[in-house]
């Protein structure tokens, strides 16, 4: 019992230290028409002295949020699903237009640009952080 109770005030104590290590900025949501996929970007800086390791995405927007990354192989332009991204400490992560994404699956409700939208992403460690984007146009303004 005294583990139990040991672990869940380290818990407590190490879960906002995690996001408060971490520094998140220009959030934000390609908007496109209908029912099409959209992808969001952002800018993750890990602060600490420890890498950290995004393991999942969600959204009460959308029906799936998935980490991608675009690349050109052999003159074709391609996605890969990742299952994880690391942030060494020190490290900028950089989710921009033509590399890394969310994809962002299954609108559960109309979107227009300049509206906000929460996404939860998850650490290897169990920890989370809501992230607020806004929906901007197809060019980013």
């Amino acid at each position: 019992m005294r583990k139990i109770l040991i672990g869940l005030l380290l818990a407590a104590f190490l879960a906002p230290a995690i996001a408060a290590e971490l520094s998140v900025s220009h959030a934000w949501i390609r908007f496109l028409p209908g029912k099409l996929p959209l992808a969001g970007y952002v800018q993750v800086t890990n602060q600490g002295k420890k890498p950290v390791t995004l393991v999942a995405a969600s959204s009460p927007a959308f029906g799936t949020v998935q980490f991608h990354r675009s690349v050109n192989r052999d003159g074709m332009d391609r996605m890969i699903h990742l299952k994880s991204l690391k942030i060494a400490a020190g490290q900028t992560l950089k989710f921009a237009p033509g590399g890394y994404h969310l994809m962002l699956m299954g609108r559960k409700r109309a979107l227009k640009p300049g509206q906000h939208v929460a996404i939860t992403v998850k650490f290897a460690d169990g920890t989370s952080q809501t992230i607020d984007f806004v929906v901007k146009g197809v060019t980013g303004q």
